[in-house]
């Protein structure tokens, strides 16, 4: 590959990690404003968006692997894929015990997914910008998920609410690194522009 043709893979896997970004934070907005709905609602429906948010991030990581080089050279996110498709068995599953099970799950989940999210994005942080709020979002993550087993082994029974403020807080996280991308490209447009 010439440095041209580098330059302008590049310059494509940049316009799409901005574009995934906005699409991660727009999938988490919509989640926690059904989750909210729901939990107020229908037990039926939190139970299936408690099963769909794990399995859109499995859905996610693996497009985003596809699209930025290849499953091979995106380990973490193979790995993120595989654990998030079991987490969303294992919810399935654990919300025909208990709600307590479904936090523990959840923070199991958290813990493992966040630590490959940020695996992934100190993987990027040479190539990308904006990756500081993703090594964030991971390590934050992590946390939650401890606090999510913690409090699953509680005697106060879990809702959806428990869930929707780490989704909300996600979506912060990848909207903070879709704006940061998209005024990167705005600043080197600038600096690229022909003067006069």
């Amino acid at each position: 590959m010439t440095h041209h043709q580098l330059d302008l893979v590049q310059a494509d896997r940049e316009r799409w990690l901005k574009q995934y970004y906005f699409l991660r934070a727009a999938f988490s907005i919509a989640w926690v404003v059904a989750a909210v709905a729901a939990g107020r609602s229908s037990v039926a429906v939190a139970g299936v968006l408690l099963v769909l948010y794990p399995a859109w991030d499995a859905a996610a990581n693996l497009v985003d692997g596809l699209r930025s080089g290849g499953l091979d050279q995106n380990r973490t996110q193979v790995l993120n894929v595989v654990v998030s498709l079991a987490t969303a068995i294992a919810v399935l599953l654990a919300l025909q015990v208990s709600m307590n099970w479904v936090l523990g799950v959840f923070g199991a989940w958290a813990i493992l997914s966040g630590l490959l999210q940020l695996g992934t994005a100190v993987r990027r942080w040479k190539s990308y910008g904006a990756q500081w709020a993703m090594v964030l979002s991971g390590g934050q993550s992590a946390l939650a998920g401890g606090f999510f087993i913690f409090q699953a082994t509680t005697p106060m029974s879990p809702s959806i609410a428990t869930v929707t403020g780490y989704a909300a807080v996600g979506a912060i996280y990848f909207l903070v690194s879709a704006i940061w991308l998209t005024v990167s490209e705005w600043r080197q447009r600038a600096r690229n522009a022909p003067l006069g």
